[in-house]
């Protein structure tokens, strides 16, 4: 598979080289120049295998001959060693002796090591790089922008692997008080994962990282790369997942249309979705949940796509005002406003809103949302009554609940144990380097501690 700029298709590069470079030459992003759409044979096959390995063979669709049939299920098996749940809860308009009950799911994609979504394609792409770096000794410095669970998810899959030095921006007083724990103690002491803290939004932490690929100096001086979704190697395997869960509900739901709804901020989960659509897996239509940091929505609404500085809200992980992947999405529809509203259809709550969501459900079914799978959850009721359809609603459940702790105790009115790996982070002291949002100061830190 060969990748392009997505501004330029002259412009190229293999899986391997694309997955390093993070940005193409021009600042474009990379896309694949095709997506193989699989029969409804091979779909059937590879529905009935687990998990990791449809992974492996869905990868095999996107990567370079650096990688054989055997390298990709050795990653996918070691990548992919926890569970991929969907689970049902019941509703109160619905009885529980009804088959509506079944066609209500959360898709948990938490269940990893990081307890966020995040960790799907992260592991991949730790995988992916690692194994192409070995051959070649070559060295990166990752440079990633955090919201909330991307930095985590990076941290752990890179953490101790030779050649490679990772540096963590995410905003200050713009995460989780757990989600910062655990960005702040990966690791021991000198390894080679570094969080830092910058003073301004998560939009900054983003527009620092492509400011620094953009000085050719820094990228050359530092063997920069990116673990955002700017990186093809971060949204690729996110495709997996939905492939893979919708062909487990067809084959529970013959003939049923299969709706996902996904919480969204940069886009990068919706990609993953719309990668696998075109990749053949049985689903309708995706639904997008936004807060009030809501320009993919407004456009969808009106055509017009207008990226704004993003504000603050409970739902943290998607405060994004200008969404990297938006590009992408407009790629893989031919840049056809009508192509992509016929697929796409898109909702914003307001924190009050997605507050009180939380708690009727829970009251009503025990359930525990995070904020941002209870923006997803909104959005699918919103959907529901906006269409006359008999469909299979999927929850994109994006982060366990626990990362969230402080807000969901305080929503719920009840406690939110804490799964061992955030206890062991919530015990350790911290490590952070505060930063402004320049350039120049994130110049000096690196030229410290980047190898």
């Amino acid at each position: 598979m060969n990748y392009h700029s997505h501004s330029d298709s002259n412009i190229t590069a293999s899986f391997g080289d694309a997955l390093l470079a993070s940005l193409a030459p021009n600042g474009g992003l990379w896309m694949p120049d095709n997506i193989h759409k699989f029969t409804h044979v091979e779909t059937a096959k590879l529905g009935a295998m687990s998990f990791a390995d449809c992974a492996a063979e869905l990868a095999r669709y996107f990567v370079d001959d650096r990688f054989s049939d055997e390298d990709l299920k050795n990653i996918c098996r070691d990548a992919y060693d926890f569970p991929v749940p969907l689970v049902t809860f019941s509703d109160e308009k619905l009885d529980a002796a009804t088959p509506e009950i079944a066609r209500n799911y959360v898709l948990e994609l938490f269940h990893g090591p990081t307890l966020a979504f995040k960790d799907f394609a992260a592991r991949f792409m730790g995988r992916a790089a690692s194994h192409i770096m070995n051959k070649t000794g070559d060295k990166r410095t990752i440079l990633v922008a955090t919201s909330g669970d991307t930095g985590g998810a990076i941290g752990d899959a890179f953490l101790d692997q030779d050649g490679i030095d990772v540096f963590i921006l995410f905003p200050k007083g713009g995460v989780s008080k757990v989600q910062e724990q655990q960005l702040c103690t990966m690791g021991k002491a000198g390894c080679n994962i570094r969080a830092i803290s910058i003073d301004g939004t998560f939009d900054d932490c983003q527009q620092l990282v492509k400011d620094a690929f953009a000085d050719q100096k820094m990228t050359d001086r530092y063997s920069l790369m990116s673990a955002n979704s700017i990186n093809v190697g971060r949204v690729i395997p996110q495709s997996f997942y939905y492939f893979w869960t919708s062909l487990q509900i067809k084959a529970a739901h013959p003939g049923v249309p299969i709706v996902y709804s996904i919480p969204s901020g940069n886009l990068g989960n919706l990609t993953g979705g719309l990668i696998a659509k075109k990749m053949g897996a049985p689903i309708e239509r995706f639904v997008i949940g936004n807060n009030n940091n809501d320009p993919f929505v407004d456009y969808l609404k009106t055509g017009e796509y207008t990226p704004r500085p993003s504000v603050p809200t409970l739902s943290n992980a998607m405060d994004i005002g200008r969404p990297n992947n938006f590009p992408r999405i407009l790629d893989l529809h031919n840049n056809d406003y009508e192509a992509v509203s016929e697929i796409c259809w898109g909702a914003s709550f307001s924190d009050e809103e997605t507050e009180r969501h939380m708690r009727r459900v829970f009251n009503e079914t025990g359930y525990v949302m995070c904020p941002h799978t209870a923006v997803g959850h909104l959005a699918m009721e919103a959907f529901s009554k906006d269409v006359d359809l008999d469909f299979v609603k999927v929850v994109v459940g994006t982060a366990h609940p626990a990362k969230f702790a402080d807000s969901v105790e305080r929503i719920i009115r009840e406690d939110v144990p804490l799964p061992k790996p955030l206890q062991k982070a919530m015990k350790k002291k911290k490590r952070v380097h505060v930063m402004p949002p320049t350039l120049e100061a994130l110049d000096a830190y690196l030229a410290l501690h980047a190898a």
